[in-house]
Parts: structure tokens; C-alpha cells; sequence
């Protein structure tokens, strides 16, 4: 007869190592203009899925996408920055 044992004491040893690094809490915080302009880019299509968009709609979606992509923007001229020697875009 096999005894039915928890993997509690196997999940839990691993605990410190589940929880993200400043090094990756930083890179999410870095980052996260580009993912709240994403949110509101994919709140604006929902909103219109169910209907047909209406002009109001439609200038939402193209703010939305216009905000998202100058985050993007203002995120990869911030990395090349960083990465330049000198911080000299």
C-alpha cells in the first residue's frame, strides 16, 4: 500500500524563489506605462465588441492606440539611453 504524502514541504522549499527579484520588479515598474496604455487599448475594443462602434467609439480606439505606442516609444528611447555609454541618446 503507497502512502499518499503532501508536496507541501517540496512547494514551500522553494518559496524564496517564487517571489520576483527587485531586478524584475524594477523592469515591471519600468515598464509599466506601456502595459496601463495596452489595458486601455484593449478596454476601448471591448467595449465595442458587442456592437457597432460608433464614432466616439472609434476616436477611443485610435487615443488608445496613439497613447499606447508613444509609451512604447518613450520606453525603447529610454532603454537605448540607458544602454549608451555616457546615457547620450
Amino acid at each position: 500500500m503507497e502512502h499518499i504524502v503532501t508536496v507541501q514541504d517540496a512547494v514551500t522549499a522553494f518559496a524564496d524563489f517564487i517571489e520576483p527579484t527587485d531586478a524584475e520588479l524594477d523592469a515591471i515598474e519600468i515598464e509599466m506605462p506601456v502595459i496601463l496604455a495596452d489595458v486601455d487599448l484593449l478596454d476601448a475594443h471591448i467595449a465595442t465588441l458587442d456592437r457597432t462602434p460608433t464614432e466616439l467609439d472609434e476616436r477611443r480606439i485610435r487615443r488608445a492606440r496613439r497613447r499606447a505606442l508613444a509609451a512604447r516609444v518613450a520606453l525603447v528611447n529610454r532603454t537605448a539611453a540607458a544602454s549608451l555609454p555616457g546615457g547620450a541618446a
